[in-house]
């Protein structure tokens, strides 16, 4: 039998034709264009020119300068609680601002709608985007906001001056639209997708954070528990009153209380301070405050803390972007209902915990870090995902279901009328 043996100087010529031949370029933006909407000045820049009015308690500009990070926080202990630098007095409610802030550097911005997977409202307060050609693609659930405060804030049914928050939820136009805020209004909303608060630190680069993880994983942690707050003498149902007797009742618990307005008393609101007692606990009590989830959690977790719930919509309902789907794996949950009944003692419920377990869930919670930080607006990230980009890849994900959804249904349609 005989063989017939490929010529190889045609081969070699055919290979050198093949790498003269164009190569298909593939576009690293592809699906993850986004289109950020040039509204007018009123519903966000004009906000922070108006900051010393936006609440009839505190001066927010202080809070909001600086991109919406606020000012550099120069710490003055010796302890070294913070590393040297991206360390700023964060106010809980300044998401929206950071997150636009950050937007603008987005590496796959568009200036042409056309091309965008989603297109992003810039709102800190109301909505203007109905009338836009935009909207018309999808009627809308292309499109996605961000809002600073909690869900239910955002759910006002009337327009009476006592009702706190605004309506913008009720109105026809947001229905379609994924609202991204810090709180999902008790899970309630197929359209709200909770985001972390924004925490103290904002890195500019990755090795600030992989430098900072280093340091949570070495620090010495001297309590057994913490908890950082204020208690609710006006609500006795709260569980926060039976947390505070628990942890004041142990010399193995260490607390800081909440004292606004009171130079005498230690203040929560002190960023070095919180740091501070977080890094030396090994669990940290994160019950409901004013409404389910604290901003409270994310300082613990960028401690190094592992956090204690006592209520599943404290975070096993909220986050799912960014907090594992396992809530034993990087927290312990301990129900409120148990510790009012006084079936459990908090105290001996950490005691039972092996030390191999809190070793394994303090390594989850430090890995946790990079994806409940948000980095400094401008700054680029090289080989980590922060909150930022896994709520952006979070929101295209969405978006391209809803896509598919739509294109599914319309494909069905018209095979069903070419069938008649």
């Amino acid at each position: 039998m005989a063989f017939l043996l490929p010529n190889m100087n045609n081969a070699k010529q055919e290979d050198e034709v093949f790498k003269k031949l164009p190569q298909k370029i593939v576009d690293p933006c592809l699906s993850q264009y986004i289109y950020i909407y040039d509204l007018p000045a009123r519903f966000n820049v004009d906000l922070l020119k108006g900051c010393h009015s936006l609440q009839k308690w505190e001066n927010m500009c202080v809070f909001l300068s600086n991109l919406g990070v606020g000012l550099e926080i120069i710490e003055k202990s010796k302890k070294e609680v913070l590393s040297k630098n991206s360390w700023y007095a964060t106010n809980q409610y300044s998401l929206e601002v950071i997150f636009h802030n950050i937007m603008k550097h987005y590496k796959c911005l568009t200036n042409d709608s056309s091309l965008a997977s989603a297109a992003y409202v810039p709102f800190y307060a109301g909505l203007d985007a109905a009338q836009q050609s935009q909207w018309k693609r999808l009627h809308g659930k292309d499109h996605f906001m961000v809002g600073g405060r909690i869900g239910c804030d955002f759910w006002r049914e009337g327009d009476l001056d006592h009702n706190w928050g605004t309506k913008l939820m009720f109105l026809p136009e947001v229905s379609n639209m994924s609202f991204l805020l810090i709180e999902s209004c008790k899970c309630l909303y197929d359209n709200e997708f909770p985001i972390p608060y924004p925490t103290y630190f904002h890195a500019t680069n990755d090795d600030e954070i992989f430098k900072w993880q280093r340091k949570m994983r070495n620090k010495k942690r001297d309590y057994l528990f913490t908890f950082v707050g204020a208690p609710r003498p006006d609500s006795p149902s709260s569980i926060r009153n039976q947390l505070i007797e628990h942890c004041e009742s142990s010399k193995s618990c260490k607390r800081v209380g909440c004292y606004h307005g009171s130079s005498k008393k230690k203040s929560c609101r002190d960023p070095v301070q919180v740091m501070d007692n977080f890094q030396n606990s090994v669990f940290c009590l994160q019950p409901p405050g004013d409404s389910f989830t604290r901003r409270s959690i994310f300082d613990s977790i960028l401690a190094g803390c592992i956090p204690v719930f006592l209520h599943p919509l404290s975070a096993y309902k909220q986050y799912l972007w960014h907090f594992p789907k396992n809530g034993s794996g990087y927290s312990l949950f301990i129900p409120e209902i148990d510790v009012k009944e006084g079936k459990v003692m908090i105290n001996e419920t950490f005691f039972n915990v092996s030390k191999s377990e809190v070793l394994a869930m303090r390594e989850e919670v430090i890995r946790l870090i990079p994806r409940i930080v948000y980095r400094y607006p401008g700054s680029r990230l090289e080989t980590i995902e922060d909150a930022f980009d896994i709520a952006v890849k979070g929101v295209l994900g969405r978006i391209e279901a809803m896509r598919r959804q739509i294109t599914n249904v319309n494909d069905s349609y018209h095979a069903k009328v070419v069938a008649l």
